[in-house]
């Protein structure tokens, strides 16, 4: 039976033929008539109720399941391409986070500059971090006039410790070795003049780089 049509089909129309065949003045006939329409409509009640929102809810929970296996398809296919694009970002990375300091950093430098000195017996005369240095590739100004961001800025400490040469070395050697990149711009050591007990005076400058964001 068509379902679709028989919704469609006009009550009227229906009484109208049943009337011309006479069927409506046989009583038994009317029971039967009565029973089957009452049938259909409980059955289309029922259908429509409580069949077609279940049938469209897994139809629906189909789809989805459908378009995930579909994502997870997608995601397994660009999971090789993403860890070789990661394996090739990663020296980058090293590189990068051993050269850039951020401003914690920076006063973790200044306090581990106190702290070597003093492991080694060094007295520290002067500890001095000056003011960011912005550093520019090409021109420091764009076409338009207006300034143009640094590259990087370059951050000088100085540094005056006085010790033994032995006591300096090692100082030396334990900032060499910070997980940080750390230049050493200048340095000069000069023996105490009538000291006999070896005591050198160090004045230096070490320099370390940041980013702009932690600088600008």
């Amino acid at each position: 039976m068509d379902l679709s049509a028989l919704k469609e089909m006009d009550l009227d129309d229906i009484v109208d033929k049943l009337k011309s065949s006479g069927l409506l003045g046989d009583k038994k006939v009317l029971i039967k008539f009565g029973i089957t329409f009452g049938a259909i409509l409980v059955f289309l009640v029922i259908y429509y109720v409580f069949i077609v929102p279940v049938v469209e809810e897994q139809e629906a929970k189909i789809a989805q399941m459908h378009e995930n296996q579909s994502k997870i398809t997608e995601i397994s296919a660009n999971t090789g391409t993403l860890q070789n694009f990661i394996k090739k970002l990663e020296p980058e990375y090293q590189k990068n986070s051993k050269l850039f300091h951020s401003k914690k950093e920076v006063e973790d430098l200044y306090q581990n500059i106190s702290k070597f000195a003093t492991i080694n017996g060094l007295t520290i005369i002067n500890l001095k971090r000056n003011m960011p240095v912005p550093i520019h590739k090409g021109s420091k100004t764009k076409p338009d006039g207006s300034p143009a961001p640094p590259l990087y800025f370059k951050i000088p400490v100085e540094y005056t410790i006085q010790g033994t040469y032995l006591g300096y070395l090692k100082f030396r050697r334990a900032l060499s070795k910070s997980s940080k990149v750390i230049n050493f711009d200048a340095e000069a050591s000069t023996v105490e003049s009538g000291d006999t007990s070896g005591l050198v005076k160090s004045v230096g400058t070490i320099s370390i780089v940041g980013l702009p964001d932690d600088y600008s």
